[in-house]
Formats: structure tokens, C-alpha cells, sequence
């Protein structure tokens, strides 16, 4: 009898309301040596008072770039869909009727994480227009907007050259990258870059074969910077057809150095000088401004690819009411932004925004009682709209596909070693809609997206 009874009370409390994991999702998990100890699960219907499925619901985990989701929510109430990012471009010296400017040309950022090289070709050809051909000076780069330590790309993994490896930066300029495209060309291997680097020679020694798989092709390619050479050697499989790879390779303010050579030099105009990273002199006046897209289309790039220098200059940004911004002053804009919501999140870490770092934790529940907060936002339709759809694009592009639930999810996802997670919205057939977060914490975490894909279709198909 009191067995019974102590049942019931459990029952009314709520403890034993959510269901068990469904059984394709528990063989996925067993197949791929995953114990149910090291997940968090949550399922539940929106407006719901309970849980339909949960598992470890209050254990802190690292969610990967699951973390993206609450950096994009708060910039989007905290700064609006519709703010922007502005570069300003100052002249340090007179700018004669020639077009000569006797000085140093200074660009300063405001940490916009898209300016891209298109962008940027299109703002320089307007300094062209404005009358600007030739400095006579240096390039000063002015990246004061950020206050941070010095980034070592190679601090996280050890693989400094991956373009995720990219560091934050106020005047960051294309995420930084280079973009090599390798292709067959007769007898040889092609090597183009983009963008072209201005003073930095490209030296092709790669070497043509036959043989290899090409999913890993690029771990045959060495490309090496050494002063003014950049040499890419190895071997390539000309079967593979034409390749892709962005590599980080240049500090940020070389990089910047190296673009705006190349590109002013094909519009016609010249750089005497160097580089140099200082303070606009408050001799300088101002020349021209570039604005950003707005945020609302910004943060689509980050969720759906999950771009995570984008999330760290977003991260950043959120501590520009107080210049220069730091890590430490976001985050308490950030927490006191959960706090004026209701949102208590006592074990929340968050280092940088992106998800990108072992410290991180969040609970799943706490992940699923943001994802219901926003349904409750003016902007819930933007920011759903930045969630990758299951089936159709961004990271979940080949997720589900030929499955009823492909098109009917909205979700992010989160890889790192030992991680795995994906978060967002189920749209279920019966048309009701759930919230669905699913964290796996354990070494073997790249083998459980069967059993994630599992409960997607799962939710979908029987609610």
C-alpha cells in the first residue's frame, strides 16, 4: 500500500510524467556504445505544463554550438533585427586635387562579422570615386572597438590553419580566410586563391595522382607561409574533380594588409607605406562609412552554418554600450538580460558565444526553456527563420532526407570532440509543435546523430 501511494504522489508531482525514450532511439544509442547517462533529452509540446519525453534534464552539459542559440536570441531583443555594423574610413593628412593624399589612410571597425571581399571591393571602389588614388602614408588599422587577449588559433584543437580557428577582431575582414580551389589541369594540379594576396606569392609544387579516396583529400595538402611564399605541396587525387578549402593562415591585421593591397592596386590606386594597428589620431577626419546588412540577416549565417567567428563578434557586440568591449563585459550584459527575463540559469558557462570551448555548460532543460522563451518574443519569427530546416539547408541540408519529418524542423546543431547536440522546433504532423533537445556528452558523441535523427522523425510521426 505504501509502495502505492508513494507511486501516486510521484505521479502527481510530475517525476514520472515524461515517457521513456522511444525504442529506435535507445538501439541507436546501444549501436553506437552511448550510455544513456551521458545524454540529456527534452521533448516537450509548446504550452505544455510538463515534459513529454526528458533524461537528465538537470545535468550541465556542453552544448557545442548549441550555445549560438542564446547568443542570436539575446543580440536579437538586446540590439534589434534591425541594427547594423559600421567601418569608418579616415584621412590622416590633405587630400590633394590628384587624388594624392599626403598621409596615412585609417580604417576603423565597429565589429561587423560580414564584411566580406565583395563588400569590401565595393566600399574601396567608393573611396576611389570620393577622389582617394594614392597614400603616400601608411594603412592604420584601428581594432580599439574590442578589448581582448592575444588569440592563438592553435589553443583550442592544436589546427590553427581551420578557418573555425579564426579569432574575434573589430575590423575583421572576410573571417580572415583564404579560400584555395584545387582542380585537374592536364599534366598539373590548379591552385588559385581567393582573395588575391597582395606581396604574398603563391608556389604550386602539388603533385598529380591517381590513387585516394576523397574524403580525405585535403589531409594530403600541406600549405605552408613562410614570410612572402606561401607554398602548397602534397599529393591531390585529380579523380576528386575540383576542391574547396579556407584556411586561416595570416594574422588579421597582414590579412587586411594583404587584401586592400591587391584590390587597390587593381582600381588603379597605390600604397606607399605599411601596416600599422593604432588609435584613429584625432588629427583624422572623416572620409567614408560602410554599413553593414542588418542582424536579422546576420544571424541566419550563424545559426544555419553555424559560423562561429560570426557568433564571437556577435558575443562581442553585445558589450559595445561600454567601449572598448571585453568577454567579461558581454557576459554580464548577457546575464543580466536572462535575469530580466525569468531565465535563471545558475549553471550557465559561456566563454565566447560560439560554443566553441570545453567550458561551456547549460542544462537541457534550461537549453528548452530558452527555446520556449522566444516563442513569447516579437522576434520569434526571425529568429526561427535562422534555424536550419531538417532536410532543406544549412547544417541539417543531408539530415532526414526522403523522411516525413525533412522540412518540418527547425533545428541547430552542435559538433565538437566528445559532443553532440542539436536543439530547436519539431513542427509535428498532428500540427502542434514541440521543442526538442537532445545533448550527448561522451566520447563516442559523433556516432549518436542516428539516434537524434531518430527522435526528430520520431516526434514528428507520432504527435
Amino acid at each position: 500500500m505504501k509502495k502505492w501511494l508513494a507511486l501516486g504522489c510521484l505521479l502527481v508531482s510530475g517525476w514520472l510524467h515524461a515517457e521513456p525514450l522511444p525504442p529506435d532511439v535507445l538501439a541507436a544509442l546501444k549501436l553506437a556504445k552511448i550510455p544513456i547517462s551521458h545524454i540529456g533529452v527534452i521533448v516537450k509540446e509548446v504550452g505544455a505544463h510538463n515534459n513529454t519525453i526528458e533524461l537528465n534534464p538537470s545535468q550541465p552539459m556542453n552544448p557545442a554550438s548549441t550555445m549560438k542559440l542564446l547568443t542570436t536570441y539575446a543580440a536579437l531583443e538586446l540590439l534589434g533585427p534591425a541594427y547594423t555594423w559600421k567601418t569608418e574610413a579616415y584621412l590622416d593628412g590633405e587630400l590633394d586635387n590628384a587624388g594624392v593624399l599626403h598621409g596615412n589612410l585609417v580604417l576603423k571597425g565597429y565589429g561587423d562579422p560580414k564584411l566580406t571581399l565583395e563588400q569590401f571591393w565595393l566600399w574601396l571602389h567608393e573611396l576611389r570615386q570620393r577622389g582617394l588614388r594614392e597614400i603616400t602614408g601608411d594603412l592604420i588599422l584601428d581594432r580599439s572597438a574590442f578589448d581582448l587577449p592575444l588569440h592563438d588559433p592553435y589553443a583550442f584543437d592544436g589546427d590553427g590553419a581551420r578557418a573555425y580557428n579564426v579569432g574575434p577582431d573589430a575590423l575583421l575582414l572576410n573571417f580572415n580566410a583564404i579560400r584555395f580551389r584545387f582542380f585537374p589541369n592536364g599534366s598539373h594540379v590548379g591552385v588559385v586563391t581567393e582573395p588575391q594576396l597582395g606581396g604574398i606569392v603563391l608556389d604550386n609544387r602539388l603533385t598529380r595522382v591517381q590513387d585516394g579516396v576523397c574524403s580525405d583529400w585535403n589531409d594530403r595538402i600541406r600549405v605552408r607561409l613562410n614570410g612572402t611564399a606561401l607554398t602548397v605541396g602534397g599529393e591531390y587525387p585529380v579523380h576528386c574533380g575540383e576542391r574547396d578549402e579556407y584556411l586561416n593562415l595570416l594574422p588579421n591585421g597582414d590579412y587586411a594588409l594583404a587584401v586592400f593591397r591587391s584590390l587597390w592596386l587593381e582600381m588603379g590606386g597605390s600604397l606607399h607605406g605599411s601596416v600599422r594597428n593604432e588609435r584613429t589620431p584625432s588629427s583624422a577626419r572623416l572620409f567614408s562609412a560602410h554599413y553593414s546588412s542588418p542582424l536579422a540577416e546576420q544571424i541566419r549565417d550563424i545559426n544555419k552554418f553555424s559560423n562561429n567567428v560570426m557568433a564571437r563578434q556577435l558575443f562581442l557586440t553585445l558589450g559595445m554600450q561600454s567601449a572598448p568591449s571585453t568577454l567579461a563585459g558581454s557576459e554580464q550584459i548577457l546575464r543580466n538580460w536572462l535575469r530580466k527575463k525569468n531565465l535563471h540559469f545558475p549553471e550557465l558557462q559561456i566563454e565566447n558565444g560560439a560554443g566553441l570551448a570545453r567550458s561551456d555548460r547549460i542544462t537541457p532543460q534550461h537549453m528548452a526553456q530558452l527555446l520556449e522563451s522566444v516563442l513569447s518574443s516579437p522576434y520569434q519569427a526571425e529568429y526561427e527563420a535562422s534555424l536550419p530546416i531538417m532536410g532543406v539547408d544549412g547544417t541539417v541540408k543531408k539530415r532526414l532526407n526522403g523522411s516525413g519529418a525533412a522540412q518540418h524542423a527547425h533545428l541547430k546543431t552542435g559538433t565538437l570532440g566528445g559532443v553532440k547536440a542539436i536543439a530547436g522546433y519539431v513542427h509535428a504532423q498532428s500540427g502542434k509543435q514541440y521543442i526538442l533537445v537532445f545533448i550527448i556528452n561522451h566520447p563516442a558523441a559523433g556516432a549518436g546523430q542516428a539516434a537524434q535523427d531518430a527522435l526528430v522523425h520520431w516526434v514528428w510521426q507520432n504527435f
